[in-house]
């Protein structure tokens, strides 16, 4: 018997075993029998279409996935002069059916689906999608590309990990996109021949109002993709040298920045410490110094910790702690409020929210007052005088759209970069969500964990504030209606990761009065870091941009964890 019979035997019974499961099962999965040359088509009006190249031995298939079972009559498969075509016809017109496919690679593809994604991943000869108002999405090779990007009912929406050509705009309010792409490839092989021309590949998109993006991640698309003026806080950002925020603004608005930047003088790199082989080792060589924030389970600081509760580590091995104080320095606190038109017309009440926050504060640390709509406007800058502080809260009016993503970069890039490895921490009150940012959220998480600040949001639906209007501030909502006074689930799960990945503690709001008790709680957990220095063995200060890779501090407590701040030398 055949190799080649024997898989087919194989598929044939895969097949007969998933057909058998029925219409109940959440997946339905078929091996497919393809050439490299073979032609590919996929019509899938109600679902997601998500096409890959195989990779090593894997065997192609076809994978249709719905939470309500997904059967092999609802993917009807014809297969006809080397063309194999699936159309997606669901039992229930409403029923949403997702199709997978993995095919060899050079194969041509054509796919079709009115508001469902279309994702290609891999090296394909041509590629014909079609979608009415779904964003189509590519992972493929640039070195040789062909491309045609339509869009028949809107101007286009993009983004692009390379440069595309200038959009031009046809009859009947058509616009285009259209040209050839030459990437030299990041990654050569060891037997690549440099000579060979790439393997082309023709891109052919049509649309009426969907997205487009060339290899550039879905997660990573910002909530504004026209082509506009950089904003201030793009411009700071940019300025900042920050190469991942950078690239995501330069990929939102690529003729600005180019702009912008050939403004700029070069960029200076950070100062780095380096290996002195000189430097002696041993038990004395040095004293390092790091702060630690001890939390439970809950998220908790744990205040009563002494020097036998901690075990620290450097390079693996244990070292001597000579100190453990429980820490009373100033932060650097910065309090970051949406003024946007989400929250229009309730100016008081961000006034009174930020004043009632200042008056919390510890009298010795230092508030910087930042307000974000489209843009960012810095009302005070870091200082103690609460009275300038509470000044500084006349000077503003509420309006316009919502940069909170940008925000909260601007802050990190330019506020605390230079104070970093100092206590610093970002407060933020808004209603979680953004419409005008240049960057993603995604492209937030490694500035701020390379920050070292912990970050508050303070999540307040604005409708919650609407309600309260002409009440008193802690007089509870009815329950009925507070339901649909809620965040968005996408807020609340990126306020959620903001804290977590800060090492700081998420508030949603759901009553006015609860805002009072986030402060106190804030002002508690930063009260309750502790101070710990040891004896290092190694000459290795680490990056002047985090923590060092090479100390780890273990909590001889149930249910504890740690946070580590910068590694510094103590003088």
């Amino acid at each position: 018997m055949t190799r080649a019979f024997s898989r087919s035997l194989a598929a044939i019974a895969s097949f007969i075993f998933l057909a058998a499961v029925g219409a109940n099962a959440q997946e339905f999965k078929k091996t497919l029998t393809l050439s490299t040359a073979s032609t590919v088509e996929i019509v899938n009006h109600f679902g997601k279409i998500d096409v890959r190249a195989t990779t090593g031995d894997e065997e192609p298939f076809v994978r249709a996935v719905s939470n309500d079972g997904a059967a092999p009559r609802e993917i009807p498969e014809t297969n006809t002069k080397g063309k194999l075509r699936f159309e997606v016809q669901p039992a229930n017109p409403r029923k949403r059916i997702d199709v997978t496919l993995a095919i060899p690679e050079r194969a041509s593809l054509v796919l079709t689906t009115s508001a469902g994604e279309i994702r290609i991943s891999g090296n394909f000869a041509t590629v014909k999608a079609s979608t009415e108002t779904g964003t189509i999405a590519t992972d493929i090779p640039l070195e040789n590309v062909s491309y045609s990007f339509w869009w028949t009912a809107s101007r286009p929406r993009y983004l692009s990990d390379a440069p595309l050509a200038e959009v031009k705009e046809k009859s009947a309010g058509r616009f285009v996109i259209a040209g050839t792409l030459a990437v030299k490839s990041k990654k050569p092989t060891n037997d690549e021949d440099p000579a060979k021309t790439p393997d082309p590949v023709n891109l052919d998109f049509t649309t009426s109002r969907g997205i487009v993006l060339v290899n550039v991640n879905p997660n990573e698309v910002p909530s504004d993709l026209r082509e506009r003026p950089l904003t201030n806080a793009a411009k700071a950002i940019i300025r900042s040298g920050d190469g991942l925020l950078m690239e995501a603004i330069r990929r939102a608005s690529p003729k600005y920045f180019g702009e912008y930047a050939a403004t700029l003088p070069p960029l200076k790199l950070e100062p780095r410490f380096s290996t002195s082989p000189d430097k002696p080792t041993g038990p004395n060589a040095e004293l390092k110094r790091v702060i630690a924030r001890v939390s439970d389970l809950n998220n908790r600081a744990v205040t009563d910790l002494r020097k036998e509760d901690f075990e620290l580590l450097e390079a693996g091995d244990v070292r001597e702690i000579v100190s453990v104080v429980p820490t009373t320095a100033p932060f650097n606190l910065v309090l970051l409020l949406d003024v946007s038109g989400s929250v229009e017309n309730y100016v008081d009440f961000i006034r009174k929210a930020a004043r009632a926050f200042i008056t919390t504060a510890s009298p010795t640390d230092k508030i910087a007052i930042i307000i974000f709509n489209e843009d960012v406007k810095q009302l005070s800058t870091l200082t103690s005088d609460k009275g300038k502080l509470s000044e500084s809260l006349d000077t503003f009016d509420a309006g316009g759209g919502t940069s909170y993503y940008d925000s909260v970069a601007y802050v990190l890039a330019d506020t605390l970069r230079p104070l970093r490895g100092e206590r610093s921490a970002i407060v933020v009150l808004t209603d979680g969500d953004d419409n005008h940012s240049f960057l993603p959220f995604d492209a937030l998480i490694g500035s701020i964990q390379e920050s070292g600040a912990l970050i508050y949001p303070l999540y307040v639906p604005s409708s919650l504030i609407a309600a309260s209007r002409g009440q008193e501030i802690n007089r509870p909502i009815d329950e009925v209606r507070n339901r649909y006074m809620g965040l968005t689930t996408k807020a609340e799960g990126e306020g959620e990761r903001l804290a977590q990945v800060s090492g700081g503690v998420y508030y949603p709001i759901s009553q006015l009065g609860e805002i009072q008790k986030a402060y106190d709680d804030i002002v508690m957990q930063l009260r309750t870091a502790y101070s710990i220095t040891f004896r290092s063995a190694i000459y290795d200060p680490g990056s002047s941009r985090g923590t060092s890779p090479r100390v780890k501090l273990k909590v001889k407590r149930e249910n504890a964890f740690v946070r580590l701040g910068t590694v510094v030398a103590v003088e």
